[in-house]
C-alpha cells in the first residue's frame, strides 16, 4: 500500500525519482572537481532553459522571496521609481519588498482573477518616468497568467528595466528571455523546476548587470549583494572553486539533475504537455460546475485556482481531499480566502496524477453534499485530453 499522499499544491511539487536520488548521494565539499563541475554546468543550463544565452545566472540557497529579493536589493536605490503590476499576492509582496529598498512604487492592479489591460499600463509608463517595471508571470495565488512579452516590449520602448517573477512559471510556461528582452527572469526550485525547496534562481540581463555596476550607493542587504556573488558565479562557470557562503550541495546536485531531465524533455514539449494537461483538466473542472478564478484568457498551465460550490465547507472539502490522499492548497488572496481552493499541477506531473486528482474532488464534492454527476470530471478529462493530444 502506497505511504504517502499525492501532493498537488502550487509547490513544493511531486519530483522526479532520480531527483529525490541526487539528493541522497553523499554531500561532497563545495571546492572539489566534481562539484565544480556540477554547479557550473547548472549555471550553463540555467541559460539554456531560460533562453538567456548571454544572461548572467545566480544560484542561491533561499527561497523565492530572496529571489525576488535580490532583485530588488541590487537594482534599486533610495527614490527610485518602480510600477509594479499585480495580479494578486505575490504582485504586492513585490511592492512591499521594492519599498523596503527606499523605492517610490506605483501599483496597477488587477481586478481578481483579470489582469492589467496593456493600455493602462503604457499610460502609466507615458506619464512617469520609471527605473524598473515588475510583474508576476503566474501569481500562485489566483492561477492568473500574464503574458510577458508585451510587457517587455513596453518596458523597452520607455527604457524600463524589467522583472519577471516567475516563481510558479519557468520550465512551466513559456519563457525566451533574451528574444522577449526581459532583464532579470527569477524563480524558485520547488516548482517546474521540480528540485525540493531551497534554492533562488534567476538570470540578469547583461542590461541589468550594468544598471546594477552603475549605482552610485551600496547594496543595503550584505546577502543578496551581486558583489558578493557574481564572483562565485563566474568562478563556477569557468570551472573554478571560489567562496562566499557554502552552497547547498546536495540542492545543487539535484538542480542538476532535474536540468538535464527538463533540457532532455526539450522546452516546447515540456511546454505543450503543461498546456495540454492544463486544458483537459481546466475543462473537467468546469464540467462539474465548477467556477474558476482566472478568465479563461488568463489561466496558467501550472496550477488551477478553483472555487469551492456555494454553501460549501472548504475545509472539510479540503479534509476530504487529503482522506482521499490528494493534498490541495487552500486560498491565500486575502479577498476570498475561504472560497476557493489551490492544485499545482507543472513539473513531472502526468495525467495520471491528474486522473487521480479529479477522482479526489469528485469523491470528496460528493461528500460535502454536492450534486453533480459522478464521473463527468473524469470523462470530461479524458476525453479532452485524447482531443488535445491527437492535434499535436
Amino acid at each position: 500500500m502506497k505511504g504517502r499522499k499525492l501532493l498537488m499544491i502550487p509547490g513544493p511539487i511531486e519530483f522526479e525519482p532520480e531527483v529525490i536520488s541526487a539528493m541522497a548521494v553523499a554531500t561532497t565539499s563545495h571546492a572539489v572537481p566534481n562539484f565544480i563541475e556540477v554547479f557550473g554546468n547548472s549555471l550553463a543550463l540555467m541559460k539554456k532553459i531560460w533562453m538567456a544565452p548571454n544572461g548572467q545566472p545566480f544560484i542561491v540557497a533561499g527561497s523565492g522571496t530572496l529571489a525576488m529579493d535580490m532583485a530588488a536589493a541590487n537594482l534599486v536605490e533610495k527614490g527610485d521609481t518602480v510600477l509594479v503590476i499585480s495580479t494578486g499576492y505575490f504582485g504586492e509582496r513585490f511592492r512591499d519588498i521594492l519599498e523596503r529598498y527606499g523605492a517610490k512604487t506605483t501599483l496597477l492592479k488587477a481586478a481578481i482573477g483579470e489582469t492589467v489591460d496593456l493600455a493602462v499600463i503604457e499610460e502609466a509608463l507615458k506619464i512617469k518616468n520609471y527605473k524598473m517595471l515588475t510583474f508576476t508571470h503566474v501569481d500562485t495565488s489566483t492561477g492568473v497568467l500574464v503574458n510577458p512579452e508585451p510587457l517587455a516590449k513596453l518596458a523597452n520602448k520607455y527604457n524600463v528595466l524589467s522583472v519577471l517573477d516567475g516563481v510558479c512559471s519557468v520550465a512551466g510556461e513559456e519563457i525566451r528571455q533574451e528574444e522577449w528582452g526581459v532583464d532579470v527572469v527569477l524563480t524558485a526550485s520547488q516548482k517546474a523546476i521540480g528540485v525540493p525547496p531551497g534554492l533562488a534562481l534567476l538570470v540578469a540581463s547583461q542590461r541589468a548587470m550594468k544598471a546594477w555596476k552603475a549605482r552610485k550607493t551600496p547594496v543595503l542587504s550584505y546577502y543578496s549583494d551581486w558583489a558578493n556573488w557574481y564572483p562565485i558565479m563566474k568562478a563556477y562557470e569557468e570551472r573554478r572553486p571560489s567562496y562566499f557562503g557554502t552552497p547547498p550541495v546536495n540542492l545543487i546536485v539535484a538542480l542538476e539533475t532535474s536540468l538535464k531531465i527538463i533540457a532532455h524533455e526539450g522546452l516546447k514539449n515540456r511546454i505543450e504537455r503543461h498546456q495540454r494537461l492544463a486544458s483537459a483538466f481546466r475543462a473537467s473542472i468546469t464540467s462539474l460546475g465548477l467556477k474558476l478564478v482566472p478568465g479563461d484568457k488568463q489561466a496558467a498551465n501550472t496550477l488551477t485556482a478553483i472555487y469551492y460550490p456555494e454553501n460549501s465547507n472548504g475545509a472539510e472539502f479540503c479534509a476530504k481531499m487529503a482522506a482521499n490522499d490528494v493534498i490541495v492548497a487552500g486560498g491565500l488572496l486575502s479577498e476570498i480566502k475561504a472560497t476557493y481552493f489551490r492544485v499545482g499541477h507543472m513539473g513531472s506531473v502526468s495525467s495520471k496524477d491528474i486522473i487521480a486528482t479529479i477522482s479526489a474532488i469528485e469523491q470528496s464534492l460528493d461528500a460535502v453534499g454536492y450534486k453533480f454527476e459522478i464521473g463527468q470530471g473524469l470523462s470530461t478529462f479524458q476525453r479532452a485530453l485524447i482531443r488535445l493530444e491527437a492535434l499535436r
